[in-house]
C-alpha cells in the first residue's frame, strides 16, 4: 500500500491537511500505484516557495506547486516482496498562499486551487507532464477525472 507523508510547514493560510493527505492518497489508488511506494507533500511559505524555485528552476518569485521525483514509478514492479525497498516518489510542495492567490483567477475557490495543486504534484511524480500540447491535455484530463472522483467519493461520506 503506498504511503503518504504529509508535513503543514507554514502558518499564514488554513489549510485541510487531511483532505490534501487523503486526496494525494485518492490520486495514487487512481493511478493503481499499490506495492511499497511513498511520496511527501509538504505546505511551506512564500519565502521557502521562492528560494526552491530559484534553486532548482533557476525562476525568481514564488510559485503555487513544484515537484521533484525521485524514482521510476512501474506498475510492472509494484508487488515484488523480494525487494523490501519501498519505491520514493518524490516530494511535492505547495504554497497556500500563492494558490490562494491564484484561486480567483485560476479556478474559482481556494479550496479547490490546493486540490488541484496536490493532484497536479502527485501526477508529475508518476511521469506525467504538459511540456508539449497533447501530454497537457492528458494530464488536464486526469486532472479533470480524478478530482471529479474524488469529489464523488467525499460526497458519499
Amino acid at each position: 500500500m503506498p504511503e503518504v507523508f504529509f508535513a503543514n510547514e507554514q502558518v499564514d493560510e488554513e489549510v485541510s491537511g487531511d483532505r490534501l493527505h487523503r486526496l494525494a492518497s485518492y490520486v495514487l489508488t487512481s493511478e493503481r500505484v499499490t506495492g511499497r511506494a511513498e511520496m511527501s507533500v509538504f505546505l511551506v511559505d512564500v519565502d521557502t516557495m521562492a528560494d526552491l524555485n530559484g534553486r532548482f528552476l533557476s525562476k525568481d518569485g514564488p510559485t503555487d506547486v513544484l515537484a521533484f521525483p525521485i524514482d521510476t514509478y512501474a506498475n510492472e514492479c509494484e508487488d515484488d516482496e523480494a525487494d523490501d525497498v519501498p519505491v520514493l516518489l518524490g516530494d511535492v510542495f505547495l504554497c497556500p498562499a500563492v494558490a490562494k492567490e491564484n484561486a480567483s483567477w485560476h479556478t474559482g475557490e481556494y479550496e479547490s486551487e490546493l486540490d488541484l495543486l496536490v493532484v497536479h504534484g502527485t501526477l508529475h511524480l508518476l511521469g506525467y507532464d504538459h511540456k508539449w500540447e497533447k501530454d497537457a491535455v492528458r494530464m488536464e484530463t486526469r486532472e479533470c477525472e480524478i478530482l471529479s472522483g474524488f469529489r464523488e467519493l467525499a460526497s458519499k461520506t
